[in-house]
């Protein structure tokens, strides 16, 4: 796996669209399988296309303007619990959709003990949504995460939930061990906190990076 410095970094000292957890419903709940899934369905996204999402999603890495000055753009989506994102493997031909690979460093929370330090293979990225499976250290299967974006007459219809765990009998077998080593219900809540705050802030800053980025496109 790519070496990264671990460690949370400073706030970035910008304004940003913090929405809070009762703006979006979620919830926690045990599947058929054993597995555990922590679900969002988000408010509308107001001024975000299904479109813009998907190119986000391909172009996590880089920098972008914002109040004036250039950050890095992953550390805008959370500028207080993001550290790092890049592309661990493309496609062939350099672009990113299935069979690419995300590296994610963040702190949930800027909790220190909510470390999210993975490699993550994409199974499904379009504008119908976004699958990708988180692997810890890159050698144990976590999770999975799956986003859903429908297009609105204003903007976009989000959810997405993250299913923690294995298919298969030694996750029942392992659950309660998994959780209280892994990932526990404290620590799936603050994955909702997070993941509502970071969506939210894509109404203040994506329309304008997409725009200034696709010139082109109407």
């Amino acid at each position: 796996m790519k070496k990264v410095k671990l460690g949370l970094l400073p706030k970035l000292p910008i304004e940003w669209n913090r929405k809070s957890v009762g703006s979006a419903e979620s919830g926690r709940e045990v599947l058929s399988d054993g597995r555990i899934k922590y679900w969002i369905r988000h408010e509308e996204l107001k001024g975000v296309s299904p479109k813009m999402l998907t190119w986000w999603f391909q172009h996590l890495e880089g920098d972008m303007e914002y109040e004036g000055h250039v950050y890095n753009r992953y550390l805008v989506w959370h500028p207080e619990d993001h550290v790092h994102v890049s592309y661990q493997k493309r496609k062939a031909d350099g672009s990113v959709g299935p069979g690419a690979a995300l590296r994610i460093v963040e702190y949930l929370g800027r909790q220190k003990s909510y470390l999210v330090n993975v490699v993550s293979p994409i199974e499904k990225l379009d504008e119908d949504g976004f699958i990708h499976n988180p692997w810890l250290y890159g050698i144990l299967p976590l999770a999975r995460m799956e986003y859903s974006f429908k297009e609105t007459e204003f903007g976009t219809r989000y959810e997405n939930c993250l299913i923690v765990g294995w298919k298969g009998i030694s996750f029942r077998i392992f659950q309660p061990i998994f959780e209280f080593l892994f990932f526990d219900k404290k620590h799936g809540f603050a994955w909702i906190k997070h993941n509502i705050e970071e969506v939210g802030q894509f109404e203040r800053f994506l329309p304008n990076l997409y725009r200034k980025e696709n010139e082109n496109i109407r």
